[in-house]
């Protein structure tokens, strides 16, 4: 399973990126006003940074509005993929965009038949949510098994992109229910690095250290 990095920030992108374990980044509308800076520009500097997939979100509500949209984006760098909402109008675009040849990422899923019409549509990314599943008591990552399940089964293309990760734990559910990629805020990736027993055994071993002699 890959790792993008739901962030707009682009010293929190710098960061994540230098430790080689990101290949993508995911940002939203939300996401960019925090920054408090101008759109493409943010989105133009995330893919000087990294060398990968970078979802930029579409917020038009009519299929005709995204598709204009979703090109005008796609033009900024080509590896710039076009975030679309899972509704019927959002289906309609996704549609004309793969014929373009312009990558999606269909967001907003919350069922197994959500993902199956995405795919069929045409989308390279699916964004089931867990989080917010969990949110509202059903099983954000008993989702994500059906989803990957369908897609094997029927051999549709689409990956599976884990969304709305809260915790770590959230990504190693996410990797074992079959997840091709989990994209995770900043805070949980620096989560993923700790274990208390790693900051122990580093710790002895630089107790140890400083009691060897030096010459």
């Amino acid at each position: 399973m890959r790792l993008f990095i739901d962030t707009a920030n682009v010293d929190e992108i710098k960061s994540a990126n230098e430790l080689g374990v990101i290949s993508g980044v995911t940002t939203n509308p939300s996401l960019i006003a925090r920054e408090g800076r101008d759109f493409v520009e943010v989105v133009r500097e995330i893919t000087a940074i990294v060398d990968g997939p970078v979802s930029a979100e579409a917020v038009s509500t009519e299929a005709g509005p995204m598709i204009a949209e979703a090109e005008e984006l796609a033009a900024i760098h080509p590896n710039i993929v076009v975030k679309i909402p899972m509704n019927a109008e959002g289906l309609k675009a996704v549609n004309v965009l793969a014929q373009k040849g312009i990558k999606t990422n269909v967001t907003l899923i919350f069922s197994a038949n959500q993902a199956l019409l995405a795919a069929l549509a045409g989308a390279t990314y699916a964004s089931p949510f867990v989080g917010r599943l969990d949110d509202i008591g059903h099983d954000g990552l008993e989702l994500i098994k059906e989803i990957a399940k369908i897609y094997e089964l029927h051999g549709l293309k689409t990956q599976i992109i884990s969304a709305s990760i809260r915790h770590p734990l959230h990504v190693t559910q996410s990797a074992l229910a079959g997840a091709h990629i989990a994209t995770v805020p900043y805070k949980v990736l620096q989560q993923m690095l700790k274990h208390p027993l790693t900051d122990l055994g580093i710790e002895q071993f630089l107790a140890d250290w400083a009691r060897v002699p030096k010459k």
